[in-house]
Formats: C-alpha cells, sequence, structure tokens
C-alpha cells in the first residue's frame, strides 16, 4: 500500500518519504542525515528503503541533509537542472541526474511540474505509485499556476503549502523586504490563497489534503485548518465524510503515516 510519512514541514526543514516500507523515495532532505534517519525509523521505514532524493528546490530548509545521506546510501539525487546547477558544489562527487516527466524511481512514475519562487528553478512533483495511488506536492509557491492545478488536480493525496495568515504577517516582526518576499508571486502561499484553491481540488476528485510548510512565526495549524474548512465546506462538502484534511507539524515525533 502507498503511503507518506511527513518527515518534516516548516521553514525549520522538509522532507517527505513517499512509497511501500520496503522501497521508496524522499522529497527533499532539509534536516540533517541523523534527523532523517531517525524520523524514517520511527516510521518504521528502514533508511535503506530510501532509493534516491528528489529536490524541490535549492534552499538550505530542503537540502540542508542531501549531501551526506547521498554519500552514506549511495543515492542518487534528481531535480531540475536549474536546482542542480544552482547546488553543484553540495553535489560534487554525487549521482545527480536533471528529472524528467515520465522518469519510473523506486517503481513509481514521477513528473515533476513548475512552481513559483525566488530559486533556481523550483518544482512540484505528481507521483504514480505502484499500486496506481497519485500523489502530488506542491509548497513553496508564491501563487497556483495552472500548471500547478493540472498535477494536483484528481490526485488521491495532495501536499499544498499553506504557509502564512496575511494579518499575522503584516503585523509581525518581520523586516519589510521579508514580508513583500513572502508576499510576492515567488514566494509562499497563504492560507487565504489556499483556500481559494481547495473546492477545485475537492472537484477535480482529490478527497486526502495534507497542508504543508505552515509558518511557526505567521501561523498556526489552527488557523490554516479554519481556513481551509471554510472554503471546503462553502461548497457543501462534509469533512470526514467527502475529504480528509490534515495539517503537518514541523516535526512527526509519533511517526505517522498517511496511507493512501
Amino acid at each position: 500500500m502507498a503511503r507518506l510519512c511527513p518527515l518534516f514541514s516548516g521553514s525549520t526543514g522538509n522532507s517527505y518519504y513517499i512509497g511501500s516500507r520496503q522501497t521508496g523515495l524522499l522529497i527533499d532532505a532539509g534536516r540533517s542525515a541523523r534527523q532523517i534517519e531517525g524520523a524514517l525509523r520511527q516510521c518504521g521505514i528502514d533508511p535503506l528503503a530510501v532509493q534516491g532524493i528528489l529536490l524541490t528546490h535549492e534552499h538550505s530548509d530542503h537540502i540542508a541533509g542531501v549531501r551526506v545521506l547521498a554519500r552514506k546510501y549511495g543515492l542518487r539525487v534528481y531535480g531540475s537542472l536549474g536546482t542542480l546547477r544552482a547546488m553543484s558544489r553540495d553535489l560534487e562527487g554525487l549521482e545527480a541526474l536533471e528529472i524528467a516527466p515520465g522518469m519510473v524511481l523506486a517503481g513509481m512514475m514521477v513528473s515533476p511540474f513548475a512552481t513559483s519562487h525566488d530559486c533556481a528553478q523550483p518544482v512540484g512533483y505528481r507521483i504514480r505509485t505502484e499500486d496506481g495511488r497519485v500523489f502530488a506536492l506542491a509548497t513553496d509557491l508564491g501563487y497556483v499556476s495552472d500548471e500547478v492545478k493540472e498535477h494536483l488536480y484528481g490526485a488521491d493525496l495532495a501536499v499544498i503549502e499553506s504557509n502564512h495568515d496575511v494579518e499575522m504577517l503584516r503585523s509581525g516582526p518581520y523586516p519589510a523586504y521579508l514580508k513583500a518576499r513572502i508576499l510576492s508571486s515567488r514566494g509562499h502561499l497563504s492560507n487565504a490563497a489556499c483556500g481559494e484553491f481547495l473546492p477545485g481540488l475537492l472537484q477535480s476528485g482529490t478527497r486526502r489534503i495534507l497542508l504543508a510548510h505552515l509558518s511557526r512565526e505567521n501561523n498556526t495549524p489552527a488557523l490554516a485548518l479554519e481556513t481551509a474548512l471554510a472554503a471546503l465546506t462553502a461548497t457543501g462538502a462534509v469533512r470526514d465524510v467527502d475529504f480528509v484534511l490534515e495539517a503537518a507539524a514541523p516535526e512527526n515525533p509519533t511517526g505517522s503515516s498517511i496511507i493512501f
């Protein structure tokens, strides 16, 4: 059965395991190798099950553990050409390959898609698992483009960014330049913008949604869930009947997995 283990999610590090207990992939490795190994074991996954690392982009909260993990386990690293070039020093001596649509990795078909963020060439991923389930992830995006919609719509499980509450951000302690960066079209998706996207996602057939990359300073899980629920229930849909909605914690100390 396909499973997602949200190991870490947020500004302090991001990493997800997708696959089965026997074999799978990491999407990003934004904590230390030791922390990621520990989180995998909490989820009942032997680190030896990891067959490769998919990168969304080169920011440190997504790549901190890549080099050590890849060297220790002999893993290939995959990403967009722009991402691989931007982190070429970190990848010296490693096998790094440009990801292409339809690549089969760890028995799963992987297709990247473009996202909007302030880095070289960011991507999200749509993945068809060995048992035919579809998973899609889009975090670190300033807005939901038509391409993002195309790749998230209809997924059995969708991970979508719900980074900040706009009023918390505007009234908070961040300097003006950082607030402007987060609010820009190459920044991070707000709770409100995420909520606007969700009814269409539900209408497309997606029934399981995980809100991700929540800001510790400018958001709370309760606010993110409240905004998302309001948008979804406004369509007449009922939580835990028509859809399942959760928010990813910064860490996953219980080792919980989402089976889909």
